[in-house]
């Protein structure tokens, strides 16, 4: 393959001392795979997740992969939700695989609403920008390309490698690849642990590289739907209580409370090594968070400062959507919000909706649970076996940056597969800054050389993996 001038002009974004290298051969082929991934919509919509693990199996294919290693695993009813398993068979019969996790779905995307096209993959000024550059096909194709790279260098792992690229990760409640082949093709995915998304690297403002994170752990995601009803009738002479009063004062009540602290041992590990990184005020709540019982006022303040590390401390509802009345001048006859909630290990959905109940205090609204109902998810252990390989290939490639392990505010695939006895971590090495990414939102990107550093990161990564005993 030619060349590509793009990828030249991204050398300028590479680690300290690469430029005096040679641009890795295979680095063009590894970017091709990445745009042909991303460029296929993969969105609920319009878009075709059978084509792209049709696509990815091609390349496994074209490595030398067997046509019995390789499953295209389309579910009844769901064409276009297709999912790809792929086999890397290790030299030890007796050692259970290791799975590489990551969904190749996406998040809708309007060419409206964005700079560029977001099916179009982009490099601009150290960037990739496109809907799934980041969330989560930077992980796919990083993954998949792996999976080429081991086999055409004739590498033969202790324990099986095994690739599942699912579909309907962003989308459950219309259908899940990671829940289908669960339930449908266990023996395919079977493993001693799984790698997935949802652990990154941590930056400042100045791009300095603070630590790293790996995810091991996630709370139960569960909605709740509120309604209340009264008998409607004109407006012009209304009652001191509507059921859009009663709907109010019951979310007024939801905003003002908060659920005890629920500190889970990956978040503490997530405070004691973060602690070591901030300083002043916010370094020394970290701490107080510590004790036993945590400091009360400590946590308040982080409740104020820092949204994002308060879930991590406890269950969290929000109020995501409202709907009341029937006409302009008319009483309204129903009016009903649902809830986001995410639930703090240990705790259980018929727990948070007695607190719900006990919070409002208004017999006259109603609680139901909304969708699936949430799945407890124990956190996996944080091993050594698991810890150690993904500290020493991070201590190589970024001396002095620390591994961080954190419990995930949202929910992931891992949801499937840890209650399915496949622990499930995130880790990707890929870096992120403090703004985001913008994923499921607009203009989504990554740092290429994040891309590519993470794409060295874990093709390291998961070789300690697979050869451990």
């Amino acid at each position: 393959m030619r060349f590509s001038p793009l990828i030249a002009a991204s050398l300028a974004f590479l680690p300290a001392g690469a430029m005096a290298q040679e641009p890795k051969p295979d680095l063009a082929a590894f970017r091709a795979l990445y745009k042909e991934l991303v460029e296929i919509n993969t969105t609920q919509s319009v878009g075709d997740c059978t084509k792209a693990a049709n696509a990815m199996a091609a390349q496994l294919k074209a490595a030398g992969y067997p046509e019995g290693d390789i499953h295209i695993v389309v579910p009844p009813g769901h064409p276009k939700r297709g999912n790809l398993v792929a086999i890397l068979h290790g030299t030890d019969p007796q050692a259970k695989a290791i799975l590489l996790l990551a969904h190749i779905d996406v998040v809708e995307a309007r060419r409206e609403d964005w700079d560029r096209d977001p099916f179009k993959l982009v490099e601009e000024n150290g960037y990739f920008y496109a809907r799934g550059a980041a969330d989560d096909k930077a992980m796919a194709a990083i993954f998949t390309d792996s999976m080429v790279r081991y086999r055409r260098e004739g590498y033969r792992p202790r324990r099986d490698i095994k690739l599942a690229l699912t579909c309907g990760e962003e989308t459950p409640e219309d259908f899940d690849g990671a829940r289908y082949l669960v339930e449908h093709e266990r023996s395919l995915i079977d493993a001693e642990f799984a790698i997935n998304e949802n652990g990154s690297g941590i930056m400042d403002k100045t791009g300095k590289r603070l630590a790293i994170t790996m995810q091991a752990g996630q709370k139960i995601q569960q909605h709740f739907r509120l309604q209340v009803t009264g008998p409607g009738g004109v407006s012009s002479g209304p009652p001191r209580d509507t059921p859009i009063y009663e709907l109010s004062r019951a979310l007024g009540r939801i905003a003002a409370f908060d659920f005890p602290l629920n500190i889970s041992a990956s978040s503490k590990a997530y405070l004691t090594g973060m602690s070591k990184l901030q300083s002043g005020q916010e370094a020394d709540d970290m701490r107080a968070l510590l004790n036993n019982p945590p400091d009360a006022q400590a946590a308040a303040r982080i409740r104020v400062t820092d949204p994002r590390v308060n879930s991590m401390l406890r269950t969290t509802c929000a109020a995501v959507m409202v709907n009341a009345g029937e006409a302009e001048s008319a009483l309204p006859r129903r009016a009903t919000a649902v809830l986001d909630c995410h639930i703090a290990p240990g705790e259980t959905v018929m727990q948070t909706e007695d607190t719900l109940t006990k919070v409002i205090g208004d017999p006259k609204i109603r609680i139901d649970t909304v969708g699936d109902p949430g799945l407890p998810s124990p956190a996996p252990p944080l091993a050594e076996k698991i810890l150690g390989p993904a500290r020493k290939v991070a201590e190589k490639m970024w001396p002095g940056v620390p591994l961080i392990p954190y419990q995930v505010n949202g929910a992931d695939d891992g949801r499937f597969l840890t209650p399915a006895g496949v622990p499930t971590y995130g880790l990707s090495g890929l870096f992120r800054e403090p703004g985001g990414d913008g994923s499921h939102g607009l203009n989504e990107h990554i740092r290429v050389q994040s891309l590519y550093e993470g794409r060295d990161f874990l093709y390291a990564v998961v070789k300690e993996y697979a050869g451990a005993k």
